[in-house]
C-alpha cells in the first residue's frame, strides 16, 4: 500500500522544468530533461526519476561540473553513423538530438548507430530505446558511468553500472523494454535505499576485503572512496555466473568509449589529479534498426507479441500466478499512477522545497 503523498504530473513537470530553467538550462532543453526524469516515475523506476533532478543535475550545475547549455557538436557523420561531442552538457539533451538523427537515418537506410563523448548522466536508458520503438523501430543503447562494478574475482570498482538496453515495438499496448544495469544493483537503487532508511540486500556489494556490505549510507560513501564495489549480474565469483554480468559490462564500456574515442573506467570521475571537481566525461552508444528492411513492422510486432504471450502463458511456479515480460510491470505502474501523480517521499519533498526557495519559484506543494 502506497503511503507517500501523490503530486500531480502537471505540477511536478512544470516545477522541474522551471527549476532547470532557473539553473540556466534553456527552456526547450529543460522540457526534454524533465520528460526523461518523469518517464522514470511513470514507469516506476524511482532510482532515476524526478527525485534525482537536484542531486544529479541541479547540484552539479551549481558545482560547475555540468554545463546547463549543451553545445552538441557533430564531429563525424556518414549516412548510417554519427559521432557527437556533448562538451559536458546535459546528457539527456545530447541523447535526444542523437536519437532523432539516428531514427531518420534508420528510416532511410535500415540501420544506424551513433556515439556521444564528453557527456553526462542521460537518465534512464530505456527512454532512448523507446524513442525508436514509438516510431516502429528497434532501439538499443548503453552508457558507461563512474566506476562501481568489480570484475569477477576482483574487489576494485573498475566499471560503471553500464546498462545494456533494448526496446522493441509489439502488437500489444506497450513495447518490450529490457532496461537494466549490468551490475546486480545500480547506485541509484542504493541511493533510494539510503533515502528510505533501508539496508541494501546482502550479496549486492562487497568491500575491498571481499566482505558483503548492507549499510546503504556506508556503501555510498565507500563506493565514492573506492573501498567498495558492486557485484556484476550473477553476483560474486563464477558459481552463479557473475562473469556473464562482468562480460556484458565490459561490452558496454567498450562500445561507449572505444567508438567515440572517449574516457573509460576509472577516468570517469568527477575529480582531477589534484582532487578538484570536474565533469564526468561519459560516453553513450545508440543503435536503431528498421524492421521494414527485414520482414516488415507488422510481422515483427506480431511475432514479438506471440513470443511474450507464450512466455506469460507458460506453467507457473508454485505460489505464483503471473509471469511477466520485460516492460509489463512498468506498464502496470503507469496504469496505476497515471491519474494519481508522482508518489513523493520526505527526502524528495525537501529537495523540491529547497530548490523552490533557492530560486524563488512561485510554487505551493500539496505536501506542505
Amino acid at each position: 500500500m502506497e503511503t507517500r503523498p501523490y503530486v500531480s504530473w502537471d505540477l511536478v513537470g512544470k516545477f522541474v522544468t522551471d527549476a532547470f530553467v532557473a539553473a540556466g538550462v534553456p527552456r526547450e532543453d529543460a522540457e526534454i530533461c524533465t520528460d526523461v526524469l518523469m518517464e522514470s516515475d511513470r514507469r516506476g523506476i524511482e532510482s532515476h526519476g524526478t527525485n534525482r533532478f537536484k542531486p544529479i543535475y541541479i547540484d552539479r550545475i551549481e558545482e560547475g561540473i555540468l554545463n546547463p547549455v549543451t553545445n552538441y557538436e557533430v564531429i563525424k557523420e556518414t549516412p548510417t553513423t554519427l559521432v557527437a561531442d556533448a562538451h559536458d552538457g546535459m546528457g539527456m539533451v545530447a541523447s535526444y538530438k542523437m536519437m532523432n538523427s539516428l531514427i531518420e537515418k534508420a528510416k532511410t537506410y535500415g540501420i544506424a548507430m551513433g556515439t556521444i563523448t564528453n557527456s553526462s548522466h542521460y537518465g534512464i536508458a530505456g527512454y532512448w530505446a523507446m524513442m525508436a520503438s514509438k516510431r516502429g523501430l528497434l532501439g538499443i543503447t548503453g552508457t558507461n558511468a563512474r566506476a562501481s562494478i568489480a570484475p569477477t574475482f576482483g574487489v576494485d570498482n573498475m566499471m560503471g553500472t553500464n546498462p545494456l538496453t533494448f526496446a522493441f515495438p509489439t502488437d500489444e499496448d506497450f513495447p518490450f523494454v529490457l532496461d537494466c544495469a549490468t551490475s546486480i544493483v545500480q547506485r541509484g537503487k542504493i541511493e533510494y535505499y539510503a533515502r528510505s532508511g533501508k539496508d541494501t540486500p546482502k550479496g549486492m556489494v562487497i568491500s575491498e576485503n571481499g566482505e558483503e556490505l548492507t549499510d546503504s549510507n556506508y556503501i555510498l560513501e565507500a563506493l565514492t572512496k573506492g573501498t567498495a564495489a558492486l557485484n556484476p549480474l550473477g553476483g560474486t565469483g563464477e558459481e552463479l555466473a557473475g562473469y556473464k554480468g562482468y562480460g556484458y559490462a565490459a561490452v558496454v564500456e567498450i562500445l561507449s568509449a572505444a567508438l567515440s574515442g572517449g574516457m573509460f573506467m576509472k577516468d570517469l570521475t568527477n575529480k582531477d589529479e589534484n582532487g578538484n571537481k570536474r565533469p564526468y566525461h561519459l560516453g553513450h552508444f545508440f543503435i536503431v534498426i528498421n524492421p521494414d528492411f527485414f520482414m516488415g513492422l507488422d510481422t515483427f510486432k506480431k511475432t514479438t507479441g506471440d513470443i511474450i504471450r507464450a512466455l506469460r502463458a507458460s506453467k507457473k511456479a508454485p505460489g505464483h500466478d503471473r509471469i511477466y515480460t520485460a516492460g509489463e510491470k512498468e506498464w502496470d505502474v503507469w496504469l496505476e499512477r497515471k491519474d494519481k501523480g508522482v508518489p513523493m517521499g520526505e527526502s524528495v519533498q525537501k529537495d523540491f522545497i529547497t530548490v523552490r526557495d533557492k530560486y524563488n519559484l512561485d510554487y505551493k506543494f500539496p505536501f506542505e
